[in-house]
């Protein structure tokens, strides 16, 4: 990768689950908690290190470094900000990925990473046009997106106030944004979702 490190893997793991009754980390799709399926995405893509910051649920998971945060509470912009500072140093990008959406692949992570090393600074995946998840942002935008971070927004405010920084990487076909965000979105998934 241009002679530098892999991205790292940043998985969002930390709210209640309100919708759903309770922490969406550990609900479990095929005999595998969704926060174990996020970290397996991220890897098979090429991410290293990848990081869970967790918050609602205390979680171990094999394969990452779980980032406590005790703000969770606050939204996920308090997961972002969390995570990303604790990067570790010199970390040339980071894949920003979410534990509700079971349907992101690692092929459309790969695709992130490819738009990187081709020389795009934030990627952004969009199924149907519309941008979503995930999110690859270059080191140097790291700490401009965490200061934007607040409530539930995440680097939404970023994305938007920097459209010339953000590079569109169309995912359909290779993924599905959707959130697992109640038990009959879990049983949709289950029934017709990608594996």
């Amino acid at each position: 990768m241009r002679g530098e490190a892999a991205p790292a893997g940043l998985l969002l793991a930390a709210g209640e689950g309100r919708r759903f009754g309770r922490p969406k980390a550990l609900l479990e799709l095929a005999g595998e908690r969704l926060v174990d399926r996020g970290v397996r995405t991220l890897r098979d893509a090429g991410c290293a290190p990848v990081l869970v910051v967790s918050g609602a649920a205390p979680v171990e998971v094999t394969g990452a470094v779980v980032v406590p945060n005790p703000d969770w509470r606050e939204g996920m912009g308090s997961s972002l900000r969390a995570g990303l500072a604790a990067l570790p140093p010199g970390c040339p990008a980071v894949v920003v990925a979410l534990v509700d959406q079971p349907g992101v692949t690692a092929a459309a992570v790969r695709r992130l990473i490819a738009a990187y090393e081709g020389g795009a600074r934030i990627a952004v995946a969009t199924y149907g046009g519309a941008p979503r998840n995930p999110v690859l942002l270059a080191g140097e935008h790291v700490a401009a997106a965490a200061a934007s971070a607040v409530g539930d927004r995440g680097a939404r405010a970023f994305l938007r106030a920097r459209p010339d920084l953000v590079t569109r990487v169309p995912c359909d076909g290779v993924a599905v944004p959707d959130d697992i965000d109640t038990p009959a979105d879990l049983d949709a998934f289950t029934r017709g979702g990608p594996r």
